[in-house]
């Protein structure tokens, strides 16, 4: 047994930065931080007050003061925001679902209401975006990858995707290290003058078995302390009928063991102090049940795999923004469990019945001067540990200390914003037995910028540079027979140019319309792959990609008001992507990667008529190929769904009652996101609230 030995040199220089990080946030003096900017109304601390406003402001992103512009035009990098009542009238029960409607988004979907489903922006591999909840990053150090498909949506207020990073230099270091940022923001209390409690009790049901049932109640304790609590469970059989053909016959099957069972219970504390900061904490428990239904192969059709997870994290936030010197900082912890049964796979000592435990422990720290009116200087440092325990055979139990030190700086000008920082980022691995990865060390820059060209603030330009990398995950490194401890980071570079157009018109059925466009061009280097070995059950991780990507991002969003009773909205996205493989002249050279369209996009449209309301949505995937030769065999067809929805409410004293009637893949069409895994056809799911 061999453990990998420490380069304490760079070890000990990220600490002593962290260190002074720490120092900083700590021993600059208090009356540095000046006098409180903003006043607190009607008892609302300002946090809450500022978000209220924010989520008017973004309802279907039309609401938008003349005078402001939103974070959408102003943001250096592209951003696109589903919030409020846009979540709500669409066809979505869970956070994966919603992201469909983004562009320059591939979700990757395994079928069924309790299917694996992962995001993957721009085509650099769902490993390159980070998924951050309420403000502090969602880890896996397992695999890298979160399941979207665990997290619903009633008790998110507000999804923002970010290409590149979030445009706002005072983040945490983890903000600044993927290649894209999916910021998932929970519904925090807002309460009008004379308000002590909100209650809201939904329940879903529909096809699949499904049985929905949630309940959110936020209650204020004082004028500076708030609390809100949501417990929500989720039981389905699962089954849908789908059709299977190999050319020669055309069969009607059911999709079986695709059952899932779900508990979620998530509670949050948020307050002002007197000094005018502000903190949270919060507290989160998921668990479930599920069955896996495999792909369709060879005619089998009956799966008895099984999948247990439980997932728990704990984490409090401060921040404080007065003065001139402002001051973030996050902890979390986190455990989380995962159990895998195959009864049909037998090893020499009985089933397959691998358990996987991970813990992470978490701190960040962020300081951000303010050097003038025009320019802002950020220190961030970050320190993350993450244990991974597992009942595998010949397993290293590894350990994983990464620490990450982002400067940062922003020039803030009349019409032209420029930002730009410099991430640092150790990794130290160490192994309890067999071969440690070792320590990995790089600097990775990032630089952007936005300009108002004109007088006008209807219009803007945008660019960026980004370069990053990610480090692969314990299962690329050390999976039983699986991983390789040699393998090199994933490295990205990525350039774009695009902007945004938001007008309004005072008087006319077209209330506004907006428009964001980016075209931009991907290298990822050094891309991890599974190679097949000499013997075809056991493969191994290796860095033998490289891949060139070419793409067109387009979104565009209206509304109108045709009479004081009569609105509607129409949205529209389309993305072109030209990813291909460059790794070898001789293999594959130039062929799409795969499972990338070349085009796909999307089409919501809605209608409002006093309380009564309709939408319509469709999504379109291109043709693509499964494996990276681009050959008639490995052809998938292009797909899409229409999806409708209508919803009624109603308020009477003060209590809102909501009835929502959706019916997805209306025309029941037939496809597969990810070959050899059917997607149900025609279903439909109702929706019954009651708030107060």
């Amino acid at each position: 047994m061999i453990k990998n030995k420490l380069v304490y040199k760079d070890v000990n220089y990220y600490l002593l930065a962290f260190a002074l990080a720490i120092w900083s946030s700590i021993f600059v003096p208090l009356n540095s931080f000046g006098q409180v900017a903003d006043s607190v109304k009607r008892g609302i601390p300002t946090k809450f007050k500022a978000d209220s406003l924010n989520k008017v402001n973004q309802l279907n992103e039309v609401q938008i003061n003349s005078v402001k512009i939103t974070r959408r035009q102003t943001s250096s990098t592209p951003l696109q925001i589903l919030s409020g009542a846009e979540l709500e009238r669409l066809n979505s029960l869970s956070v994966a679902d919603a992201v469909r409607f983004f562009s320059g988004v591939q979700l990757k979907d395994y079928g069924g209401i309790g299917g694996l489903k992962t995001i993957n922006v721009r085509s650099m591999g769902t490993n390159h975006t980070a998924v951050f909840y309420d403000g502090v990053q969602l880890g896996n150090a397992q695999n890298g990858q979160v399941d979207l498909g665990k997290f619903s949506l009633d008790n998110i207020e507000e999804i923002e995707l970010y290409n590149g990073q979030k445009s706002s230099v005072f983040q945490s270091a983890k903000g600044f290290s993927s290649g894209s940022a999916l910021y998932l923001n929970a519904k925090q209390p807002v309460f009008e003058q004379g308000q002590s409690d909100h209650l809201t009790a939904t329940f879903k049901t529909g096809s699949f078995g499904l049985v929905n049932p949630s309940v959110r109640w936020q209650k204020k304790i004082n004028d500076r302390v708030y609390t809100s609590i949501s417990t929500e469970y989720k039981n389905a059989h699962g089954r849908y009928k789908f059709h299977d053909s190999n050319g020669t016959y055309d069969t009607s099957m059911v999709r079986k063991n695709a059952d899932i069972e779900t508990m979620r219970l998530e509670g949050g504390l948020y307050g002002k102090l007197a000094d005018s900061s502000m903190w949270s904490a919060k507290i989160y428990f998921y668990t479930d049940e599920q069955g896996l239904p495999g792909a369709i192969v060879n005619n089998v059709y009956d799966f008895t795999q099984r999948l247990w997870n439980r997932s728990f994290f704990v984490q409090g936030n401060y921040k404080k923004e007065t003065g001139k010197y402002n001051l973030m900082a996050s902890v979390k912890y986190a455990n989380d469990y995962s159990r895998y049964l195959d009864p049909n796979l037998v090893k020499d000592d009985g089933l397959t019945n691998n358990i996987y435990k991970q813990q992470e422990w978490y701190l960040t720290l962020s300081n951000r001067y303010k050097i003038n009116s025009l320019w802002d200087v950020v220190l961030s440092a970050d320190y993350q540990r993450n244990i991974l325990d597992a009942n595998l055979y010949r397993f290293p139990y590894p350990t994983r200390q990464t620490v990450l030190l982002a400067l940062a700086t922003e020039i803030h000008l009349n019409r032209l914003n420029i930002q730009a920082n410099l991430l640092g980022t150790l990794v130290n691995d160490e192994v309890k037995q067999y071969y440690s990865a070792g320590d990995k060390n790089e600097l990775t820059p990032t630089i952007m910028a936005s300009w108002q060209p004109f007088s006008s603030k209807e219009f803007r330009l945008r660019t960026f540079y980004k370069h990053i990398f990610r480090m692969p995950t314990f299962n690329d490194l050390y999976y039983t027979f699986i991983g390789n401890t040699f393998l090199k980071p994933e490295y990205t570079r990525q350039y774009d140019l695009g902007f945004t157009y938001i007008r309004q018109f005072e008087g006319k059925w077209l209330n506004q319309i907006s428009i964001q466009s980016d075209a931009y061009y991907n290298i990822v280097k050094d891309k991890i792959v599974a190679v097949p070995g000499a013997n075809l059950f056991r493969w191994s991780m290796q860095n033998l990609g490289r891949v060139e990507i070419k793409g067109l991002d387009v979104n565009a969003q209206s509304a109108w008001e045709i009479t004081s009773l009569l609105k509607a909205n129409a949205g529209f996205t389309y993305t072109y992507q030209q990813a291909l493989n460059v790794s070898n002249v001789n293999l594959n050279y130039k062929h799409q990667i795969p499972y990338t369209p070349v085009h796909s996009g999307s089409v919501i449209a809605g209608l409002d008529y006093k309380n009564i309301g309709f939408n319509y949505s469709y999504i379109y995937t291109g043709e693509r190929y499964d494996q990276s030769a681009n050959i008639a065999v490995n052809y998938v067809q292009p797909w899409y769904t229409h999806d409708v929805a209508f919803q009624y409410h109603k308020a009477i004293n003060q209590k809102n009652i909501r009835f929502l009637v959706e019916i997805n893949n209306l025309l029941n069409q037939t496809y597969a996101v990810i070959t050899n895994f059917p997607m149900p056809g025609r279903s439909y799911r109702l929706t019954l609230s009651y708030s107060y």
